[in-house]
């Protein structure tokens, strides 16, 4: 005679199913939480701050944001607005990135290679041996919802070349216009970006600070860029970014790096 009544057995197939789906989540969140972080290991290689060196200025080394390495490995992607406004070759001023080198730091020479001011992105070129690159993702493969991470140097030297990573959501595909609730918020720039037909950001649910300009935002699984972050909607200046934080951020999509790279250099 069989052992089991069929509601006992009912209940006991119940039990394991419930137990085999918890165990399923569990899996599949561990999984998730170990591809990021295998990932962050990988992207932090390619990841550098972007500055210049001048010799008579102290500290010599002087950091104005975050780039990272695409393509051959002698490539640097970053923001337009990163890059300083003037460098004062006179006085032997040099353009380029820093590394983390043991206790101290690696000043790499490069130079401007392509600008796209319009979309706020910068490629520089470098010499010397390759760094680790990173991959570009498929243009336009992002959508509202997706889970992204982005990795850089939040508040510049003053945490040290320790890249830190945020997580984000892709919170809405936005126009790059900024709303303004009176006449009074229109200035030159503003009124010549709404003439053109304004291009597509990427709204994060997420706090980037003044040095992650640059930084790039990626697949947590397979590290693949997704986009460039470009700014903050801080409250305030600069400095409240850091004790006043608006949680949103925007990132530059990663078709316009894609365009970038094809353009020829000056």
């Amino acid at each position: 005679m069989f052992p089991y009544s069929i509601a006992t057995l009912y209940k006991r197939l119940s039990w394991w199913q419930s137990c085999a789906a918890l165990l399923l989540f569990v899996c599949s969140t561990s999984a998730t939480a170990g591809d990021l972080v295998s990932t962050v290991a990988s992207v932090k290689r390619s990841i550098v701050a972007i500055g210049s060196h001048l010799p008579t200025r102290s500290p010599a080394v002087s950091f104005s944001g975050t780039g990272f390495v695409v393509g051959d490995g002698l490539t640097v992607i970053t923001n337009a607005h990163v890059l300083p406004n003037v460098i004062d070759s006179e006085r032997k001023e040099t353009l380029g990135i820093v590394l983390a080198a043991g206790e101290g730091v690696q000043f790499r020479p490069a130079v401007l290679e392509a600008l796209d001011r319009e979309h706020d992105l910068a490629r520089l070129r470098l010499s010397g041996a390759p760094l680790p690159a990173l991959r570009l993702g498929e243009p336009d493969a992002s959508a509202e919802g997706m889970a992204l991470a982005f990795t850089g140097f939040p508040l510049g030297v003053t945490l040290g070349l320790h890249p830190a990573t945020h997580r984000a959501t892709l919170a809405a595909i936005t126009p790059a216009v900024m709303p303004t609730r009176t006449t009074q918020g229109l200035n030159a720039s503003v009124v010549a970006q709404l003439r053109k037909s304004p291009f597509h950001l990427y709204q994060l649910d997420a706090t980037a600070y003044p040095g992650n300009s640059g930084s790039p935002l990626y697949d947590p699984d397979s590290g693949a860029v997704v986009g460039v972050i470009t700014m903050g909607l801080l409250k305030g200046n600069k400095e409240s970014a850091i004790t006043n934080p608006s949680g949103i951020t925007y990132a530059v999509p990663v078709r316009f790096v894609h365009a970038l790279m094809q353009q020829k250099s000056p």
